[in-house]
């Protein structure tokens, strides 16, 4: 179950991420209450993962999964540019995410 949770952390910090961003400075009030709200959320999920996993282990994927999918919607939603050197920058995220699940093991 701590994996679940964890994967819905990972969803919340997404949105949290792509929401700051429209909330143009907290100047907006209803994305700035989403931003806050999926923080909120993110926390809350990630801290009943921890409950099983290693903090190390849990918070590293949280944000190593977090960033990639947060720069792959910001492609998508905001048009920001994915090049060279972010796609490698994931494969090295997602090489440390495995690892350390291999670690824990």
């Amino acid at each position: 179950m701590a994996w679940v949770y964890l994967g819905v952390a990972i969803l919340f910090e997404i949105a949290f991420a792509l929401g700051t961003n429209a909330t143009k400075g907290f100047t907006r009030l209803w994305p700035s209450v989403f931003t806050l709200l999926a923080a909120a959320g993110g926390i809350f999920t990630l801290s009943l993962a921890l409950r099983t996993l290693d903090v190390g282990v849990g918070y590293t994927i949280w944000t190593g999964v977090g960033a990639i999918g947060t720069v792959i919607l910001g492609a998508l939603i905001y048009q920001e540019k994915i090049t060279v050197p972010k796609v490698v920058s994931f494969a090295a995220i997602i090489a440390g995410a495995v690892l350390l699940k291999v670690a824990a093991a």
